[in-house]
């Protein structure tokens, strides 16, 4: 069985305009559509019935497509019209691609028609030469400056540690606060072609500030809903927190550096008799160290995503719904996406752009 959404967003855009575009030979606009269906969730016999053909064609073009993305089905068997640049000015070609880093294909194609003169009239075109020439389109990620790659070794280091040494009278709970404002998030979705989409929205002045805590193991949340987070916030988080696990003889908070964390009446409120909370300091600039940012962005894509909510409130029994309820409760399905996978960062390990 093939499993549906195996496409990233810019290689379904580029199979789509292929699929699309009237000068696009029969043949390949035919399998860059059978791999549209097939992402969407249609079975390959769906596909084949739909395209008039077998369903082992189907599931050899999605072979061929696995193993070399757009050239492997742009690859009939031979060796097909030459292409319209010679091996030198692909080269050139190549060598401009990689210095200059063009964001559209408008732009290669205005490129190409001054340097050599050559015309390209359609998009797929020029993306089957850029694939060939080992191009793909790539969004860059952000990435602190100030990454240090040997603190970031060390806290995985002592993290595994703790773990490898955890007994059964502790725990270990990540923590931070998020801030959503009332509002909807436009994400893309699948839609009929000639159906234009909007979203209410709304002013985005209320903004909701939660300070919370997840376990990894259980699933298990503390959310708190406060006015400001603060000192006096991080109080209340770690009291809820003993609360929470009343057997347990110690507990291990990660939380990230914020000022109100290293706050004076925090470190008295820790060194009080039977305080059972111990905090760990996730390295600064490092929240890819901390799962709970990634719950944030599961809950984002649960809660605010292309769903508006007429009432501050609504919104607001929403987010602390899902966060306090259904992640617990349905923790199976959600904790591959809050997960300590961690790796070490290294700027050097990328091009950095200007």
């Amino acid at each position: 069985m093939i499993r549906a959404g195996f496409l990233d967003a810019e290689s379904r855009k580029d199979l789509i305009e292929l699929a699309r575009d009237g000068s696009t030979e029969h043949r390949l606009a035919r399998r860059a559509n059978a791999l549209v269906l097939l992402d969407k969730g249609w079975s390959c016999q769906q596909v084949a019935a739909a395209l008039l053909l077998d369903d082992d064609t189907i599931r050899t073009w999605h072979q061929l497509y696995k193993e070399d993305g757009i050239e492997g089905i742009i690859d009939f068997g031979y060796e097909g019209s030459a292409c319209r640049l010679s091996l030198e000015q692909q080269e050139k070609l190549k060598l401009w691609v990689t210095q200059t880093l063009p964001r559209t294909t408008r732009e290669i194609g205005a490129w190409i028609e001054q340097e050599f003169e050559i015309i390209y009239q359609g998009r797929s075109g020029l993306i089957a030469l850029l694939h060939r020439l080992g191009m793909v389109y790539r969004k860059p990620k952000t990435v602190s400056r100030k990454l240090n790659v040997e603190k970031q070794k060390a806290f995985i280091e002592a993290y595994n540690a703790l773990l490898n040494g955890l007994s059964d009278d502790e725990a270990v709970l990540f923590g931070d606060a998020v801030h959503p404002t009332h509002g909807v998030r436009p994400v893309g979705c699948w839609a009929p072609e000639k159906t234009p989409l909007v979203v209410e929205q709304n002013s985005g002045r209320d903004r909701l500030n939660i300070h919370g805590a997840i376990d990894l193991e259980t699933g298990r949340s503390c959310m708190l809903e406060v006015l400001t987070v603060n000192a006096v916030s991080t109080i209340a988080l770690l009291s809820a927190i003993e609360a929470l696990y009343p057997q347990k003889r110690k507990i291990h908070l990660f939380i990230d550096n914020a000022r109100y964390h290293h706050a004076e009446m925090v470190q008295d409120w820790l060194a009080r008799p039977g305080c059972r909370i111990v905090l760990h300091f996730v390295p600064t600039y490092c929240p890819h160290l901390n799962p709970i940012e990634r719950l944030w962005g599961l809950m984002h894509r649960n809660v605010t995503h292309n769903k508006c909510y007429a009432k501050f409130n609504n919104f607001c029994d929403a987010i602390l719904g899902f966060l306090r309820v259904e992640v617990p409760k349905n923790w199976q399905i959600y904790a591959d996406s809050v997960s300590d996978n961690f790796r070490v960062i290294n700027p050097k390990d990328f091009r950095v752009l200007a």
